[in-house]
Parts: structure tokens; sequence; C-alpha cells
């Protein structure tokens, strides 16, 4: 597994992607870019159990990327689909 550590998640917007989460994490944090998987790599600090991560993942990303965030897919997956909706 490759991981870029050039992050341009800024220039998101109006798109999807793909991120692998790893939940139970000491801190949230985005690792890099995954290109074998085509997907972003983020750590959460939130566990799984009552959709924790998920809403950690949403309140996460909607704060790095200034613009709110929904999961479109994935919400049972530790890969997921993510959409900016502005």
């Amino acid at each position: 597994m490759k991981i870029s550590k050039k992050i341009d998640i800024k220039n998101l917007y109006g798109k999807n992607f793909k991120i692998i989460v790893k939940p139970n994490s000491s801190s949230n944090e985005i690792l890099g870019y995954d290109a074998s998987k085509n997907a972003y790599r983020i750590n959460i600090k939130a566990p799984t159990d009552k959709n924790k991560a998920n809403k950690e993942i949403v309140k996460f990303l909607s704060k790095k990327l200034g613009k709110k965030v929904r999961i479109k897919s994935g919400l049972t997956s530790k890969t997921k689909l993510i959409e900016v909706i502005g």
C-alpha cells in the first residue's frame, strides 16, 4: 500500500470521494491518499457503536473542507463514499 502525503482535499467541492476509516484512533486526522484503493485514509477517534464514528467523520470533514458533507454510501462499512454538498 502506497500512501501519498500530498492531500488536495480542498478542491473536492461538488464531488464525491472515497475514504477508508480507522475508528478508535488516537486522533482525527487525514493520513493521505491511497492510490491503490483510490481513497483517502482517515483516522477517527470515535468508536463505531451507535453511529458515533459516522457523525465524527461528517463533523471532521466539514470542518476541514469548510463545506457540508454527507456519507452517500457505506454507513456500516470502513469504506465510505463522501459527497460534498456545500
